[in-house]
Order: C-alpha cells, then structure tokens, then sequence
C-alpha cells in the first residue's frame, strides 16, 4: 500500500459520518458508568468524612460539659451515639471480629515544669488501644499552648470506609481529631482513673486519685501520719506539732 494510498483512507476515515448509534451507545456508556461511578465514589468519601467530623465535634462537646465523674456505662452509650451519628454499626464484624468504628477519648494536662502533656485517663471502644503518656509524642504538634495545669479533651474517630464501586479508590481508614477545653469545670472526671495519683494541691480532695503528701492535700496517701502533721509548707518548714 503506498503512502498516497494511506492518506486518502485516513481522510476518508477523518470525513466520514455515517454510523450506528446502538455501537456508538455500546462504547459510550461504559465510560459513562466508570466515570459516573468515580465521581459518586469520591463525593461519597468525602460527604462521610465529614459526618464523622460532625459527629466527633459532637461527642467533644458533649463531655466538655460534664461536670460530674463519668462512668464506664457513659463511653459505651457516647460508642452508641457515634455509631447513630455517622450510621455505623458499633458491634464486632462476625467475620473478621474488628469493629467498623472505633472511639478514643483522652484526657490531657500540661505540666510546665517539664514542658510536656501527661494523659490523666484514656478510654477507647473499639479496636484502638486507650492512649498513654508516651504516645503523646505523635501529638505534640497538634496540641495547644495552655495554662500550666490545664487540660484537654481529645476526641478521636476511626471509620473502615469501603467504597460501593471500586473505581479509582481502595478501601479507606477514616479518622478524625479533636480537642477541647472543659467548660464548666477545670478537669472532667473518670471514675475508672480515681485510683491513680494526680499530684493535685491542697484542697483539691475531689480530683481523680491521691494527692501527694507534700502538696499538703486532705486526700494525701504518702504521708507517714493520719494527721498530716509532717506534710511540708510551702516555706518548707513541716506542719509537726511544738
């Protein structure tokens, strides 16, 4: 075949316009469908990202506002809600056993005199673990400037998100974050931490745990006398009697 031969067939090809339009539909429409099904997929992801912000706003909101000490019963029915709030089942998969959504709630306080956050109490539902100490570490970065002595409510949301259509985008881990001052009160309680020491100042017999002897706290547990007569001033003279 020569090249003047290729090229009238080309233009013969470039200017023709009879067809089918069931063959053409036949080619169209797959397109369509894929392209259709990535960009529902991808408003999806992001739709349900955002109603799990929502719904850990929520949740922190909440429990900034409690001002009585909360028990275990309360995060099983705050699990309940995130799962109502972002329509998620909060029940193990019977299959693989992992929950689709978890829920982490952590308590933080800033110590000044070491410059860090310490983790008062943790509690979490779901596959993650509670948060400790040390694992503030990944967090720094997103927490605050406080007061020495403040705290912080974090408020974290984890969701297995699986995508209808499998066009573009592989099935997902969606999480969220948090934080949030207490609003009525300086520090939010959690009975399951009231046994740990807190090192809190005098008078403050209801934070969670004992108090430290030498902060002269009427719930101070390493003191060497019931009567607190050897707890130490401020101006470091003891409190023993003359």
């Amino acid at each position: 075949m020569t090249l003047s031969a290729i090229k009238t067939r080309l233009h013969r090809f470039r200017t023709e316009t009879d067809g089918y339009a069931t063959l053409e539909v036949a080619i169209m429409i797959p397109i369509l469908f894929v392209l259709f099904g990535a960009a529902w997929v991808y408003f999806d992801v992001f739709r349900q990202q955002t109603v799990n912000q929502k719904a850990n706003y929520a949740i922190g909101d909440m429990v900034s506002r409690e001002t009585e000490v909360l028990e275990d019963e309360y995060f099983d029915n705050t699990f309940k809600l995130l799962g109502v709030l972002t329509r998620n089942p909060v029940l193990p998969d019977e299959l693989t056993g992992l929950f689709p959504a978890d829920l982490r709630i952590t308590v933080v306080s800033y110590k000044e005199a070491n410059d860090k956050f310490d983790v008062e109490w943790s509690v979490a539902r779901g596959d993650y673990p509670a948060l400790e100490t040390q694992d503030l570490n990944n967090y720094t970065e997103r927490l605050p400037n406080i007061a020495n002595g403040a705290e912080l409510i974090l408020v974290e949301t984890w969701e297995d998100y699986n995508p209808v259509f499998r066009v573009g985008l592989a099935p997902l881990e969606i999480r969220t974050y948090s934080f949030t001052h207490p609003r009525y009160a300086p520090q939010v309680l959690y009975a399951g931490a009231m046994g740990e020491n807190n090192g809190w100042g005098n008078g403050d017999q209801d934070a969670p745990g004992s108090s430290l002897c030498t902060n002269n706290a009427e719930n101070a547990t390493d003191c060497t006398n019931e009567d607190g007569s050897n707890n130490v001033e401020p101006n470091g003279k003891s409190k023993s009697k003359g």
